[in-house]
């Protein structure tokens, strides 16, 4: 029966990571047709909030989304909405392979966060891995090459950076709060927020262009959904590994859609960044430490 619910774990992970890597190909096809960032950020919090309410309903139930924690909800929004800025934009910048290439960084910076803000105790090991992982980054980005944006780069990592953030921020709400309440009031709060800067870019589109867009929401807010499930069925250091399948997707959907093809730096440094995040799992997991990896379940801020 173990097995079993493990191996359910791992297929909705790599589920959700498909349906994320879907979302990101929208995106991208939406922005080629006039659809700008604010309009694919609103567009993928409002279609998720009846998608999420619904599970929610289903699950705990609605009176489950009572909290007395609201200003640290609103905290998580804000930060959350920085993220998605950054997540999103790296997407429209980078070709697909090298933007989920930047987002691998994520277990770096939450094992430097975790040191520098949660006084957790890091030894050599993880350190030497934090510093592998950024020497697969300056493999990837080739600094004062032009192969990748030298910005694009930049908001690739301060992505990743943020997810990290939201990751450390998660760990300290779920203390008190269940996921379902968590990923309920990012999806209730961003909507408002997002819609007083909408109402100022709002353009009309192509039937194609609108049914992108609310594609957008709902393929991710089911890709959240099916994160937030996969650890519910398996340890988070047996799913997070299948997040790297992404760059599988990346390259498939770079390649079918965009003509891209991921650059031979990319494919020498990738290897790197998903050696040393898988390092750091693996050493969470034997030392007992809670996985800051965890990041991509209700904790992603896409």
């Amino acid at each position: 029966m173990q097995g079993d619910q493990i191996l359910k774990g791992i297929l909705l992970r790599l589920f959700a990571v498909a349906c994320l890597a879907t979302m990101s190909a929208l995106i991208k096809l939406a922005e080629m047709r006039g659809a700008g960032l604010v309009e694919t950020m609103f567009h993928r919090q409002l279609w998720a909030v009846p998608l999420v309410t619904a599970w929610v309903a289903a699950g705990p139930g609605l009176g489950s989304i009572r909290t007395r924690r609201f200003g640290a909800h609103v905290s998580r929004t804000a930060v959350g909405l920085t993220g998605m800025v950054f997540t999103f934009g790296a997407v429209l910048l980078l070709p697909l392979a090298e933007a989920v290439t930047f987002q691998f960084t994520v277990p770096i910076f939450a094992t430097i966060l975790g040191a520098v803000l949660l006084k957790e105790p890091t030894g050599r090991h993880r350190w030497g891995a934090v510093i592998a992982g950024f020497a697969g980054v300056l493999i990837v980005a080739q600094p004062g090459s032009t192969h990748i944006p030298a910005f694009g780069a930049m908001v690739g990592l301060l992505a990743a950076l943020f997810v990290a953030i939201v990751a450390i921020l998660l760990r300290q709400i779920g203390k008190t709060e269940a996921t379902g309440t968590t990923v309920f009031w990012f999806s209730v709060l961003s909507v408002p927020v997002l819609a007083i800067p909408y109402a100022f870019a709002f353009k009309a589109h192509d039937p194609v262009t609108w049914a992108m867009l609310v594609g957008i929401g709902l393929i991710g807010g089911v890709g959240q959904l099916a994160l937030t499930g996969s650890v519910k069925h398996a340890p988070v250091s047996a799913v997070v590994p299948m997040d790297y399948s992404s760059l599988i997707w990346g390259t498939l959907y770079g390649w079918a859609i965009f003509g891209m093809w991921p650059s031979a730096w990319t494919w020498l440094g990738a290897p790197v960044i998903i050696a040393s995040g898988l390092y750091i799992v693996w050493r969470e997991r034997r030392r007992g430490i809670p996985d800051p990896a965890v990041t991509s379940a209700e904790m992603e801020p896409v």
